[in-house]
């Protein structure tokens, strides 16, 4: 096998996700997450954007609708990972989950980021998340990156929105 190694430019340019209920997953990602609404096909597909991108989530029923969740011991998509710019921005949705009472599904300070999880309505995983600047990113003694999953301290990610 050859030694190519894709572009450090390369980036996921979105994700598609089967829906069963297009009405339902746009108040969630739109509304609720704040997503802005690009463009629909027809009343079954729904294309999503932060920022005015042509979409970075796209929503559908196509083969989908009125379906149930695929199984947690499937296999399949793990989460969905959405980077927010900064540790503020990940505060300000935590704070509009929380008002809007919205379960959380767990939350994590990784050493190299720190996490929010949820579920959407059809219980795809969602992760909110910010990355720490990459000269404070934990390393071992032999420089590979020390990740780690502990508790998030929620009250100190608020401590940004004073």
């Amino acid at each position: 096998m050859n030694e190519y190694k894709i572009p450090g430019g390369t980036r996921i340019g979105h994700v598609h996700l089967k829906v069963s209920d297009l009405k339902r997953s746009l108040e969630f990602y739109c509304d609720l997450l704040g997503f802005e609404l690009m463009t629909t096909y027809g009343e079954d597909a729904a294309f999503i954007s932060a920022g005015g991108y042509h979409h970075h989530i796209g929503l559908n029923t196509w083969m989908s609708k009125g379906g149930s969740p695929s199984p947690r011991e499937a296999t399949g998509l793990f989460h969905t990972a959405i980077l927010l710019p900064t540790r503020k921005d990940l505060a300000l949705l935590y704070m509009r989950l929380r008002e809007a009472k919205y379960p959380l599904s767990g939350a994590s300070d990784h050493g190299v980021s720190e996490a929010i999880y949820l579920n959407d309505p059809d219980e795809n995983g969602v992760e909110l998340y910010w990355d720490r600047p990459r000269e404070e990113w934990p390393k071992k003694e032999d420089g590979s990156l020390d990740m780690y999953t502990r508790p998030l301290n929620m009250e100190n990610l608020l401590g940004e929105l004073k």
